[in-house]
C-alpha cells in the first residue's frame, strides 16, 4: 500500500539522521539486539536506545522482547522498505562508514553462527536418533513444496519454528515469513542460519504456541511442522493458527501418524502420533475446509518406523457456508 504524502514526509524526518539512517540500514538486513546495534555502531547503548525509541515510535522499526533481550527489527511497512532499497543501491560511502558497518555486522553473524554450532553439536544425537525413524527430510520437503503449489505464498508463519529450516525453504517464495519458538537456544541457530542464507524477509521471534505474538488475521500461511506432538492441547494449538489467518489462508500441519514408539515420551513427546481423523477434527472446530491429507511411509517399510502425515487446511472465507462434508479428508487422501 502507498503511503500518504504526510506519512511519507514523517518516514522521511525519522530516516533524516546519520545514526537513525544506519541503524534502518541494519535492521534492513536482519533483526538485532541493542548490543549488536552498540557493538557495530560505536556508540554508547542510551544513544542508539534514544535513536531506536524513537524509530519504533515512529513505526519504523518493530521491537520484541525475549527474555531478557529485546530484539529490533525493520517494519512491515513497504514504503519505508523500498526507500531503504533505494537509498542502499545509491548511497556513496567515501570514508566506508557503512562498509565498516557491514564488516562488523558479519563479526556479530559469526558469533552468532559459532553459538549456534556449538548448540546444535551437543544436542544432534537425539535428533538424529529421532529423524532415523522416519522418511528423510529432504523427501518431506519436496512433499511439502507440491502440496503448496507454485504461487506466491504472501505472508508466511511457522509456528515452533526451531532451527528455522522451514524459513528457509519458504521465505524466498514469501512477501515476509516470521518464525516462532519458544526456545531462545533454537532462535539463536535460527537467526544464524537466515543469516548465512541472506533471507532479510523472515525474522525469527520467542513465543508461545497458544498466544502467538502477531497481529491477527494477518497470515496466508500458517506452517506447525512437528511441534503438535509436543503440546497437551494441539487443538487450541491450531485454533489460535486459525486466528492470525486472513480468512481463506491456509494451514499446513506436519506431524506423526499414531505410532508406538515410547521413548520418545523421554524427548517431551506428549501425543504419539495423531490420526488423520483427529487432525481434520481439530481443523473443523477451528473453521477449515477443504482438507487435504498426504501419507509418507518410511522408506524402509518398518512397520516400527514413523509414518509423515502431511495436512493442508484452507480457513473459511467471510460469508461462505461453514463445510459440514464427514468423508472430505479421506476423500481428499493423496498417495
Amino acid at each position: 500500500m502507498a503511503a500518504t504524502f504526510a506519512r511519507t514526509v514523517d518516514i522521511l524526518k525519522a530516516v533524516a539522521e546519520p545514526t537513525r539512517l544506519r541503524l534502518l540500514l541494519l535492521l534492513a538486513r536482519q533483526e538485532l539486539t541493542v548490543s549488536d546495534l552498540t557493538t557495530i555502531l560505536g556508540q554508547s547503548q542510551p544513544r542508539v536506545s534514544r535513536h531506536l525509541k524513537l524509530l519504533t515510535e515512529a513505526g519504523l522499526v518493530h521491537r520484541h522482547q525475549e527474555g531478557a533481550f529485546a530484539f529490533f527489527r525493520l517494519g512491515d511497512e513497504a514504503p519505508v522498505h523500498d526507500l531503504l532499497l533505494t537509498l542502499g543501491r545509491g548511497l556513496d560511502d567515501p570514508e566506508g562508514l557503512l562498509a565498516g558497518d557491514t564488516e562488523r555486522l558479519g563479526e556479530v553473524r559469526h558469533r552468532r553462527a559459532e553459538r549456534a554450532a556449538a548448540y546444535f553439536a551437543e544436542n544432534a544425537a537425539q535428533w538424529d536418533r529421532i529423524r532415523s525413524f522416519y522418511v528423510p527430510d529432504a523427501v518431506v520437503e519436496r512433499e511439502l513444496s507440491a502440496l503448496l503449489g507454485e504461487e506466491p505464498l504472501g505472508a508466511v508463519l511457522d509456528v515452533g519454528t526451531g532451527t528455522g529450516r522451514l524459513l528457509e525453504l519458504l521465505a524466498p517464495r514469501a512477501e515476509r515469513a516470521v518464525g516462532i519458538d519458544a526456545s531462545r537456544e533454537m532462535l539463536q541457530i535460527a537467526r544464524a542460519k537466515l543469516d548465512v542464507a541472506g533471507l532479510a524477509q523472515a525474522s525469527v521471534r520467542q513465543g508461545d504456541a497458544y498466544r502467538l505474538p502477531v497481529a491477527r488475521g494477518s497470515f496466508d500461511l500458517v506452517t506447525i511442522h512437528q511441534v503438535l506432538h509436543y503440546l497437551d492441547d494441539p487443538g487450541a494449538a491450531v485454533r489460535e493458527a486459525a486466528g492470525v489467518l486472513r480468512p481463506g489462508g491456509r494451514l499446513l500441519i506436519v506431524d506423526f501418524a499414531p505410532h508406538e514408539q515410547e521413548f520418545l515420551r523421554d524427548h517431551a513427546h506428549q501425543r504419539l502420533g495423531f490420526s488423520p481423523e483427529t487432525l481434520a477434527g481439530f481443523l473443523r472446530a477451528a473453521g477449515f475446509r477443504q482438507i487435504r491429507l498426504r501419507e509418507l511411509p518410511p522408506a524402509n517399510g518398518r512397520a516400527d518406523h514413523l509414518t509423515v502425515l502431511l495436512v493442508l487446511a484452507e480457513r473459511e472465507r467471510e460469508g461462505a457456508a461453514p463445510s459440514s462434508n464427514p468423508s472430505m479428508l479421506a476423500a481428499a487422501q493423496e498417495p
